[in-house]
C-alpha cells in the first residue's frame, strides 16, 4: 500500500506533469470505485489542473473549482501514459479503474490489481467533504507534530500496542503497515508495545518517525511515479523482509501473521531476543 513518503513523491511527480494543464475529460472505468454522485465525473472536463497535493493517503488534484481525490488502498497506482492504453478485462488482472485525459490526449491512469477492488475516487468540492479526511490525524512531518504533541496521543491510547497507533489514521495521518515496522525498528520497539509508555521511550519513538519518513521522502525526491515502488521496496529494512539479516544486528528477521496482513520485527533489536507467536488470531507474546 502506498504510505505517505511514496504519496509525496506521487503528488509531486504528477504536479510537473499535470498543473496548468487542461483536462479533456475523466473516464471512470470502475464505477464501484467512485464514492460520490454530485458534482459528477463529467463536471471536471474543461477544468485547469492545480498543484496535486495529498492528505495522509488521499491524493488531491485540483481541477477548475473541484478536486478529483484519489485513496490508492491496497493495489492502487497512478502512471502518467502518452496515450491511454486499452482497458485490461481479465480477471484479477492490473485493470483501469479510471482515466484523465488531458487536452493534448496524454493523461494519467489509475489503476487497481488483484480481484480485492477497494481503491476509492471522489469528485469533491472541498477535500473536507469526504468525512476519512476530516478525521485525519496530525500530519506526521507537519509543523503541529510535536513531542508534546505525540505524548498526548500515546497517552490517550492507554495500553493499544503501539504497532496500530502509529497505523491508527484519526491519530497519525499517513503511516501504513509498512512504515510502522520501519519505525518501530529504528526505535528498537516491539510493535506490541503499550502507547502509554515512559517519556525517554515517547521522546525515541518522535525521533525514529520523523527520521524514517523524512529519509523515505529523501530517497523518493526526483523519482517519477513508475520508480517509486522499486524505490520503497530496496529501501525497507525489515518490513517484507522475513528470514533475511537484520541489517542492525545479524538476527533473522521474523514476522506476525494477521487475518489479513503481516508484521516484520527483529528480536534482537524489539524484543529482547523473544521470538513473537505467529499464528493467526492468536494471543500475541509481547
Amino acid at each position: 500500500m502506498p504510505e505517505l513518503p511514496e504519496i509525496h513523491a506521487l503528488a509531486a511527480d504528477l504536479s510537473t506533469r499535470l498543473e496548468a494543464r487542461v483536462v479533456d475529460r475523466v473516464d471512470v472505468v470502475s464505477f464501484a470505485a467512485l464514492k460520490t454522485y454530485e458534482p459528477s465525473a463529467s463536471a471536471l472536463a474543461g477544468g485547469l489542473v492545480g498543484r496535486v497535493a495529498h492528505h495522509g493517503k488521499f491524493l488531491d488534484i485540483p481541477i477548475g473549482e473541484l478536486h478529483l481525490v484519489i485513496h490508492l488502498a491496497r493495489a492502487g497506482w497512478v502512471s502518467w501514459r502518452e496515450n491511454a492504453p486499452a482497458v485490461s478485462r481479465r480477471p484479477g488482472a492490473t485493470a483501469v479503474a479510471a482515466r484523465m485525459v488531458l487536452d493534448d490526449g496524454s493523461g494519467i491512469n489509475v489503476t487497481e490489481a488483484g480481484t480485492k477492488k477497494r481503491l476509492a475516487l471522489y469528485v469533491v468540492r472541498d477535500p473536507l467533504d469526504i468525512q476519512a479526511i476530516a478525521q485525519l490525524g496530525v500530519d506526521p512531518l507537519g509543523p503541529r507534530f510535536t513531542p508534546e504533541l505525540f505524548a498526548s496521543i500515546l497517552a490517550r491510547s492507554g495500553r493499544a500496542h503501539i504497532k496500530g497507533v502509529l497505523r491508527n489514521q484519526s491519530l497519525i495521518a499517513g503511516v501504513g503497515n509498512a512504515y510502522s515496522d520501519e519505525i518501530l525498528h529504528a526505535a528498537k520497539m516491539s510493535p506490541f508495545k503499550p502507547a502509554s509508555m515512559s517519556v525517554g521511550d515517547a521522546n525515541q519513538l518522535f525521533l525514529a518517525i520523523v527520521e524514517v519518513l523524512k529519509s523515505a521522502i529523501a530517497r523518493s525526491d526526483g523519482l517519477t511515479a513508475s520508480d517509486l515502488k522499486r524505490e520503497k521496496k530496496l529501501g525497507l529494512r525489515v518490513h517484507g523482509k522475513t528470514g533475511e539479516a537484520c541489517p542492525v544486528c545479524a538476527d533473522t528477521i521474523r514476522q506476525v501473521t494477521f487475518a489479513d496482513s503481516t508484521l516484520q520485527y527483529c528480536p534482537t533489536c524489539q524484543t529482547g531476543g523473544k521470538v513473537l507467536a505467529d499464528r493467526v488470531l492468536s494471543r500475541l507474546l509481547r
